[in-house]
């Protein structure tokens, strides 16, 4: 006889392991400059190993587990895929956070959404930057190289919007000019994600900061794109 706990993780893998749609929008093609595409695909190529035993990371992966835990089969997936997505949010100079409320919005966590547009993972990525930027073999289904993707095609759309998050968020989900998709990922973010989120105020990191080096963009989550700039 299995336990409720095993039934649980049982029905919560099987869950997981379904393409199931997406409601999300779809990052639209365009032409790249080379050195854009070189950049880019450096980015997205790069083979550097996790660091999961970071302290830094350790105590934000213990903190934020309880947050996750339910979409997940086991804790230890979740522990993975909170370290993952920190590296890879730190990594392209984004507050890892917002990367949850992205991925929150974008597909509700489930590793195999599949929206109408053909976008895929975690982060909804659409299949065509693989071909601009990545190898023949890169899984978008895979956690790392989805949150790869998703967090080099954000970092590069910020950039493009000289740090303007509500029409980088809009022109990730193809939005551009409407303002519906950046509300509801900064809403996320604030209800849910960022660190002085009301409905996990006993995480015990209120107050706390992103560390970044000084060639990301420095994120303090208590102040970050919580409301959408005049004319976005």
């Amino acid at each position: 006889m299995r336990t409720a706990a095993e039934a649980r993780a049982l029905l919560a893998a099987a869950i997981l392991a379904l393409p199931l749609a997406a409601h999300a929008g779809a990052q639209q093609y365009e032409v790249l400059s080379a050195s854009v595409r070189a950049t880019l695909a450096r980015a997205v190529n790069d083979r550097a190993s996790v660091d999961t035993k970071d302290l830094d990371t350790r105590a934000w992966v213990r903190a934020m587990t309880r947050r996750v835990v339910t979409r997940f089969p086991d804790e230890d997936g979740a522990r993975e895929f909170l370290a993952l997505a920190r590296y890879e949010a730190m990594r392209a100079g984004l507050d890892p956070h917002l990367v949850l409320a992205v991925i929150d919005v974008e597909s509700h966590f489930r590793k195999y959404a599949v929206s109408k547009a053909g976008a895929r993972g975690l982060m909804q990525v659409m299949p065509f930057w693989v071909r601009e930027l990545g190898e023949p073999g890169h899984n978008l289904f895979h956690e790392r190289t989805n949150l790869r993707y998703g967090c080099t095609i954000l970092r590069h759309y910020l950039d493009r919007e000289n740090g303007n998050m509500a029409r980088a968020l809009a022109r990730y989900n193809g939005s551009l000019g409407q303002a519906d998709y950046s509300n509801r990922v900064l809403r996320a973010l604030r209800e849910h994600w960022a660190l002085g989120a009301q409905a996990f105020s006993g995480d015990g990191l209120a107050g706390a900061e992103v560390a970044s080096s000084r060639n990301f963009l420095l994120t303090r989550p208590m102040r970050s794109y919580t409301t959408l700039p005049e004319g976005s």
